[in-house]
């Protein structure tokens, strides 16, 4: 008997699903950390799209890809989440603002929603790097180690980066711009 044929059928999913997800099965570690990471995707999403369904969809489509990626993500998974959550949760907030650039979003007049807005907007100048070690560092509350695992670099360059897209964001927003009501 073959190996494929010994597979518990699974009831409305094909056979290629079974097996090409079997070893996630065996190993629980995407099962145990689940909570844990789908926390970690909604607040980055929740970061940067300021809307609870968005998030919450943005985070499921990212702890999607992981599933497929676990067997090499699995040892930095909590970063590799956090990154892969910003950069979809960017994406969705540039289609969103290209396919309705002057529709307002679920309450226009909210302050938060246009501080959201100016922070993606200035988040969005900054180079790859240093929006990826403010993202995680300071909106994620990433260590300095788990950073640099996500971006793939040493923690010395996820410091000089943080401290160069900061002050870049200091410019672009203003000195008091955090600390505004």
């Amino acid at each position: 008997m073959n190996e494929k044929s010994a597979l518990p059928p699974i009831s409305g999913q094909p056979r290629a699903v079974v097996v090409r997800f079997q070893g996630v099965s065996e190993s629980a570690g995407f099962v145990d950390q689940f909570e844990e990471l789908f926390a970690v995707a909604y607040r980055a999403s929740f970061a940067i799209l300021g809307e609870r369904a968005e998030a919450e969809d943005c985070a499921q489509d990212v702890l999607a890809k992981a599933l497929v990626r676990w067997s090499r993500i699995e040892d930095h998974a909590t970063p590799w989440i956090a990154r892969a959550a910003t950069n979809a949760a960017i994406d969705r907030w540039r289609k969103r603002s290209r396919s309705h650039p002057q529709e307002p979003r679920n309450g226009s007049d909210d302050p938060l929603a246009s501080r959201r807005a100016d922070l993606v907007r200035a988040l969005r100048t900054l180079p790859r790097r240093q929006r990826e070690a403010v993202v995680l560092r300071h909106l994620l509350d990433l260590t300095e180690r788990e950073a640099a695992t996500a971006m793939g670099c040493t923690t010395g360059t996820v410091k000089s980066a943080t401290s160069r897209g900061l002050a870049a964001l200091r410019i672009d927003l203003g000195p008091t711009w955090a600390l505004e009501d």
